[in-house]
């Protein structure tokens, strides 16, 4: 029941949004950053997601956020702190009703898949940054059962450090981010509970998505690391890496770092 009365309202805001959005995204509205981010707001509480920020995201542009990834939340969850724009891979634009979403948020979709696509996702990465919007990677390629950071890839990174689109110039601000599901229902998530929010494998979106609708009471905490200093592509991707293990790990077990 408690899935039904949360999905109801959720589907509503939805439908007044997508309108909204489509249109400032059309004309090109400054509330085309705006909508999203009350739109995620109202959609946490409604399923009662509570949100820590440590840290805070850098006020330098162009800035790529480089981040773990532990399941769809992730996307309300940013989304509802600062206007930003998600890299998602390219099933997720044919997936009915939340391609439309990922579309109307200005995601932008890469076919990991295709080596080639690489420079494409590469030129509309930069493109966005350089017009002042925060992107954000999943560095991983896929998502973890929450209690782990996977190896990071480095093909995308590069982009950041060509942004700006000029000779001489350091790129994009680099800045690690780690997402930390710490609580469920009011009580710590621990190991293992945690994965119980996580969506990865092959899991079924709809199910663990009503799945969670009937829990609710989540808690997870955003740890935002210092930007990383200037450097190339493999050595950016591996101190990032090391950032968010170090910042995850610390989130999870209650420790600083």
């Amino acid at each position: 029941m408690r899935a039904w009365l949360v999905m109801v309202p959720v589907v509503l805001v939805t439908l007044i949004g997508i309108p909204l959005q489509w249109l400032c995204v059309a004309l090109g509205l400054p509330a085309r950053r705006t909508i999203p981010l009350l739109y995620h707001r109202i959609v946490l509480t409604l399923v009662g997601v509570r949100v820590r920020m440590v840290g805070t995201p850098s006020p330098a542009r162009p800035l790529l956020i480089v981040s773990n990834h532990v399941s769809w939340l992730d996307i309300p969850v940013l989304g509802s702190r600062l206007p930003l724009c998600f890299v998602a891979k390219s099933e997720v634009a044919g997936w009915p009703g939340i391609g439309l979403l990922a579309r109307l948020q200005r995601t932008i979709f890469v076919d990991r898949t295709s080596r080639s696509a690489t420079g494409k996702v590469a030129g509309e990465m930069a493109a966005r940054m350089n017009d002042g919007d925060p992107v954000v990677l999943f560095a991983e390629g896929t998502s973890s059962d929450g209690n782990r950071v996977l190896p990071f890839r480095s093909a995308l990174i590069g982009a950041a450090r060509q942004s700006m689109g000029a000779e001489g110039t350091d790129g994009a601000t680099i800045q690690p981010l780690a997402i930390a599901y710490v609580g469920l229902g009011g009580l710590p998530a621990g190991r293992a509970r945690r994965p119980l929010l996580a969506w990865y494998g092959d899991m079924d979106l709809a199910p663990h998505l009503m799945a969670v609708l009937r829990r609710g009471g989540v808690d997870v905490e955003l740890h935002f690391g210092a930007p990383l200093p200037p450097g190339g592509r493999k050595a950016a991707t591996l101190e990032a890496e090391r950032a968010v293990r170090a910042m995850l790990a610390a989130a999870l077990t209650g420790r600083p770092g």
